[in-house]
Order: C-alpha cells, then sequence, then structure tokens
C-alpha cells in the first residue's frame, strides 16, 4: 500500500513540525505481514502499536478498593477472584505489562478461558421512534471494530497456552469481528462457529425473524485447546438408541453393541457399558438456552444473558481452579457461573450499574438457583473476592499508602521506571521513557514543607548540571506552589507531576479523557475509551428522606459534581450532572447490596409533551427537585445506604437510619 504524493508531502510537513505521525501512514510505511488477506479500515492501528501503547493508553496501577468474605477459605495459592471498575483496555494493559504487585505473574499467559460478550446492541437497538428495529451503536463500522480489535490483541497475550477465546455477537458486526479474530489468532486456530438458538422477543413479517446469534470459538494453539466435551456432551437422540443394545442380565436376552472402534460384538457388562460408549455422544456446535426473561435468574440488565449457556462454554473449555476472565462483565453471568463451577474469576466493566450488579450478584449467589437442578438453590456462599478500581482512584487511599507502597503506585501512574541511583547525595526514584530522571517528594517526612523556589534552586544547584535539561518531580498538589507545569533554573526545566493528576500536553501524545457514565438505560452499553487517569471527586450532594408509619420518601435538592464543566466545554448546572441512584434498603454497615437503581431519565419529572430526544442533562437542569420513587417502609433495614453517582464515576455516598 502505497502512499500518495499528498500523503507523502504531509507526512515530510508533519515530520519537520515535529508533529506525531497519524495511524493511517504508519500502517501503510510499516505493514504488518499478512499471509493472504486482512480488514482494512481506517483507524486502524498496528499491532505492535497497541501492544507498545502508542495508541495513548497506558497500564496504570490497580488501587484495591474492598476485599468481600477475607475471612471466608479462599484458594491454597492466596488467589482472590476480581472485579474491576474502569476502562477494559486499561486493565488489559496493566495485566499484560505484567508489573502491578497484585496481579503480577498470577494473570497473564494463564488465563484458560476467556468469554466475552461486546456491547453490539443495547436497548435502544429495538426500536427507533417509529417502532421499527434500528441499529444505533454509538460506536459505529470501523471504529467499533478497532475498538474491540485492540482488546483482542491483548486479550491472545494473556491466555494460558491451551487456553481459547469465545466472543459473543449478533448478525450485526459477527462477520467483520471473524475477520480480525482470523487476523489476530489465526485462522487454523478457529474452532467452531457456535450457534445459540432463542425463542421470544420480535415478531416480524417484512424479513426472517431473527431467533440466533452466534458465539465464535478460537483456540490460542489449536494443537494444545483443553477441551472437554464429555462435560457438555449431548443426550443420544431416539434414532441412535435404536441401533445400541446390551444385555439384559435378567431375561437373558443378547443385544448387538458397538464398542468405541466401530465394530459389532456381544456384551454381558450391561448399560455400564452401554454408557460408557454412547453416552453422551459429542456435543454440536448449535444448541437451544432460553433466553432469560422472568423468573429468579433474571436480575433486570440488559443483554442479560443465561446462565445454562455460560455454563456449557465453561465446562467445555476450564476445568476447576482455572482463571476464567469476561471484561466486559456486564450483569456478571460469566462469573456466577465460574463460581458455581469452582473456578477462579475477573471480570472487568466501565459502568457503575455493572459493578454494583456484580458485587450484588455474587454477595448473594448462594440465593440464586442452583446449575444441577434450577428448582433448587446454589446454596453456597461466594469465596473471597476483591473489588479494584483501574483509572480512577480515591485520593485519600492513595495517601494513605506505605511510603514504598506509594512510591511504586505513583511510580507506575506516570510511566516511569523504577531505579535506584543517586547524585550529588539526592536520591532517584525513577526514570521515565524519554531518559529523564525522576524524584518523589517525601511528602511524609516533610509535613510542614512543599516544592517551592527555595526547595528547587537547593536541589538545582546539587544536581542541576548533572541531569541533562529537565527532571519530574512526584508530588501531591498541595505541596507543589506553583501553578504552572514547570520551574525553569539555569536552563533546567523541573516538570511537577501533581498527586491528583494536573493535565500536562506536553508529555502526552493523546489528551487526557474521562469516560462517562450513562443518564439513561437504554445507553448502559455504550462505548467508552479513557484516556490517562483520575481521582475522584464527591459530587456536592443536598438530600432528604422523610420517614413515615408506611413510606420512605427521598428527594434530592442539590447535585454538583466538582467540575466546573464537562468534558465537552459545557456549564454543569443543578442536578444536571447525575447519572444515576442506587440505593441498599438494608445497609449491615459493611457490604453495599444494591436492591434498585435509577437512572437519571428515570428521575425527570414525566411531561405529556416530553419528547424522545430531549436532552437529559438539560431536563434535569431545568428540574428544581427530583424525588425517588416511594419505598415501603416493610421493606426497609434499620439502615438505608443511598448511593449518587455523577457522569464522570464519581460517587457520593450517605446512610440514614430508618426509624
Amino acid at each position: 500500500m502505497k502512499l500518495s504524493k499528498y500523503e507523502i508531502e504531509d507526512l515530510i510537513e508533519r515530520l519537520q513540525k515535529g508533529e506525531n505521525i497519524p495511524d493511517d501512514y504508519k500502517y501503510k510505511l510499516f505493514p504488518a505481514k499478512q499471509k493472504e488477506y486482512e480488514l482494512v479500515y481506517g483507524g486502524k492501528m498496528r499491532k505492535e502499536d497497541v501492544l507498545a501503547n502508542e495508541d495513548g493508553v497506558f497500564p496504570v496501577p490497580l488501587q484495591i478498593e474492598k476485599i468481600f468474605n477475607g475471612k471466608r477459605k479462599t484458594w491454597k495459592d492466596g488467589w482472590r477472584n476480581i472485579i474491576a471498575f474502569g476502562d477494559n483496555l486499561q486493565f488489559l494493559k496493566t495485566i499484560y505489562e505484567n508489573k502491578d504487585p497484585f496481579i503480577k505473574d498470577k494473570v497473564k499467559g494463564k488465563v484458560k478461558l476467556i468469554y466475552i460478550d461486546p456491547p453490539f446492541a443495547t436497548e435502544a437497538d429495538f426500536k427507533s421512534k417509529s417502532d421499527q428495529k434500528a441499529y444505533t451503536d454509538k460506536a459505529k463500522g470501523s471504529e467499533f471494530i478497532e475498538f474491540l480489535r485492540r482488546r483482542l490483541i491483548l486479550a491472545k497475550e494473556l491466555l494460558s497456552p491451551d487456553g481459547c477465546i469465545y466472543v459473543h455477537l449478533d448478525l450485526k458486526k459477527g462477520h467483520y469481528v471473524k475477520t480480525i479474530l482470523d487476523e489476530i489468532f489465526g485462522e487454523s486456530n478457529f474452532m467452531n462457529e457456535l450457534v445459540w438458538l432463542y425463542s421470544g422477543r420480535e415478531m416480524t413479517y417484512t424479513y426472517y425473524n431473527s431467533k440466533h446469534q452466534t458465539i465464535f470459538f478460537y483456540a490460542k494453539n489449536r494443537g494444545q485447546l483443553y477441551f472437554d466435551w464429555k462435560s457438555i456432551g449431548d443426550e443420544p437422540s431416539p434414532e441412535v438408541l435404536a441401533q445400541y443394545k446390551w444385555i439384559d442380565k435378567k431375561t437373558g436376552e443378547k443385544y448387538v453393541i458397538r464398542n468405541s472402534s466401530g465394530s459389532k460384538g456381544l456384551s454381558t457388562e450391561g448399560p455400564d457399558t452401554y454408557r460408557q460408549y454412547y453416552k453422551p455422544v459429542p456435543p454440536k456446535s448449535w444448541f437451544e438456552v432460553p433466553i432469560v426473561s422472568s423468573g429468579s435468574e433474571n436480575i433486570d440488565y440488559p443483554t442479560q444473558k443465561p446462565e445454562k449457556l455460560l455454563e456449557r462454554v465453561i465446562k467445555a473449555s476450564s476445568a476447576e481452579g482455572d482463571i476464567i476472565l469476561d471484561f466486559f462483565g456486564g450483569s456478571g453471568t460469566t462469573l456466577a457461573v465460574a463460581e458455581k463451577l469452582n473456578r477462579k474469576w475477573i471480570s472487568c466493566d466501565i459502568g457503575k450499574l455493572s459493578f454494583y450488579t456484580v458485587q450484588q450478584r455474587i454477595l448473594n449467589i448462594e440465593k440464586s438457583k442452583s446449575l444441577e437442578n434450577p428448582k433448587k438453590k446454589y446454596g453456597k456462599q461466594a469465596k473471597s473476592f476483591v473489588t479494584v478500581n483501574t483509572g480512577q482512584y480515591d485520593l485519600e487511599k492513595v495517601f494513605n499508602l506505605k511510603s514504598k507502597e506509594y512510591s511504586d503506585f505513583v511510580l507506575n501512574l506516570f510511566e516511569i521506571e523504577p531505579i535506584k541511583k543517586t547524585i550529588s547525595g539526592i536520591k532517584i526514584n525513577g526514570q521515565r521513557k524519554d531518559g529523564y530522571y525522576t524524584l518523589i517528594w517525601p511528602y511524609w517526612e516533610l509535613p510542614d514543607a512543599s516544592v517551592d523556589e527555595e526547595y528547587l534552586h537547593n536541589l538545582n544547584s546539587n544536581i542541576g548540571k548533572k541531569v541533562g535539561d529537565r527532571i519530574y518531580i512526584v508530588a501531591p498538589a498541595s505541596y507543589v506552589d506553583f501553578i504552572s507545569d514547570y520551574y525553569e533554573i539555569e536552563n533546567v526545566r523541573y516538570y511537577f507531576l501533581k498527586v491528583p493528576y494536573h493535565i500536562i500536553k506536553e508529555l502526552h501524545k493523546v489528551q487526557f479523557k474521562k469516560f462517562r457514565q450513562p443518564q439513561s438505560k437504554k445507553n448502559v452499553n455504550d462505548l467508552e475509551d479513557a484516556i490517562g487517569f483520575h481521582f475522584m471527586k464527591q459530587p456536592e450532594v443536598v438530600s432528604k428522606v422523610t420517614t413515615t408509619s408506611k413510606d420512605v420518601k427521598i428527594s434530592i435538592k442539590k447535585f454538583l459534581s466538582d467540575f466546573s464543566e464537562d468534558d465537552r466545554g459545557k456549564e454543569l448546572g443543578n442536578l444536571e450532572s447525575l447519572a444515576m441512584v442506587l440505593i441498599d434498603k438494608d445497609f449491615d454497615g459493611h457490604a453495599f447490596d444494591m436492591d434498585e437503581y435509577y437512572f437519571a431519565e428515570d428521575l425527570i419529572p414525566k411531561k405529556k409533551s416530553k419528547k424522545e430526544d430531549e436532552d437529559i442533562a438539560e431536563e434535569l437542569k431545568k428540574t428544581k427537585e427530583i424525588n425517588l420513587p416511594v419505598i415501603p417502609k416493610k421493606e426497609c433495614g434499620k439502615n438505608l445506604m443511598i448511593i449518587y453517582v455523577d457522569i464522570f464515576g464519581n460517587e457520593f455516598k450517605e446512610m440514614f437510619e430508618i426509624k
């Protein structure tokens, strides 16, 4: 693929200006070699560049939020299952980098099974204004394909040599994704196109009714693939049963039986031999499993998949104790089934609703139905698991870390390689990829001091001529006396890497970008990429809980995020940044166990003239007060816990005593 004359001129001009080379040019200049064919589209990045973080998305530290069931028996090797909140691309890159102490040498290359159900459809897909089916993914065409492809590139690197991946899709994007899966995993490692048959949903008379979805099944290495077909083998059909018989010991009647090599003969071993040879029979590539509708399994989450579907996948492609990864966690079906089948598991999702839904589902798993007998409860509590943040951090917890843990965290945060070096008595803590040194301001040793002009001049007199033309200083923002991003002394620039993070454009190829939480259920699966990281800032909330003899009423009078404007540069008014409200009606003082949730759209006062395409944020700004649906007092325990979430994923939590 050659560059056009215009592209060559444009490239020369960009290089002369010192600008970065666009991805499209890189792909043409340094194409990845393909044996036969590949899918080519705008914005496609080379695999090598994705793994080298040239897309501007970097590994970020994992911050432990809470350990659940910590006293319960864990795995012998100390493993705890993981629910991660954040952008799954950042999370996958963190695992791939394999430096974070929480997961170092525990996950990369050891994942036996990856199952993902990417957000190829949302509730908005099913209806349009004319009540006809419409495809309205936020990320369309090549944008969606590249969004998924970059994650699949990293996913392959995490699999064990005998591991595999299942990618669940429908008819809209399946043919494109199949092509990129061939490209990433190799066409020779394509095992099956599985067809999940279901009933219900749409009835149309203008085209064929869609009654199935597709799951692509790929091995990392076909010759080493782990596959336990007997665990999911099908029941023999009546036609098959009619061919294979046995000797009835009571009557002495002799029947023909075929052994595993296909020969015929007589047997006196009875039905057990028959079962050994012919039950189960190897599974088909299509199967029928009902969709999740009403009933105990339904947890009211969009695109929730049935447990029986995941049971089939997990049993066939993993053994007890193996690691299962689902980086589009959603409703948590993969994790729930993995827990019931005694597998280790990891989940990641960018949505707060998913984060709390999965947490609630695992905390209450003993109340869910048994896989073996749906009429019975599972009856076992979950093993210990941990929730972690990736890319969005609780600042107070960062500063509460021990000095070494804090240093490790911030070095990882700012992409600094740790080193042990002393220059003129000054301890150097790290070195950035650009070759310049970094030191960490020991705020725990100098609580009354700060990074000011006097400190920098003293520092410069010791190391100024020995560190080149710049050095980085990592320090809490409150300890830095400069508004600017650097201070220059004798041609040496002292850059400040402030915690919480202060954006320094010169250090990053791609502008920092927060991911947004949806304000309506129909957008719960919107696709987002996070660039960089940020620290949580509690919204300002003024609410009121009124308790009567029968009811509990909750009203929100004020909700302001700690941002003067949103990521689009728009001023945020009162209530405008509210994304959702989550409620635990019987809070035990330890674990938030979500009972109800409401998106901001659900809380807007209804108007007869309200149009479908009205902006939710604008409607919220017009609202003086929000009233949540009334809760019957008999449903509440002693304490009521409410979590308010803004569009940036920041939370405000408050507990009320119900008298």
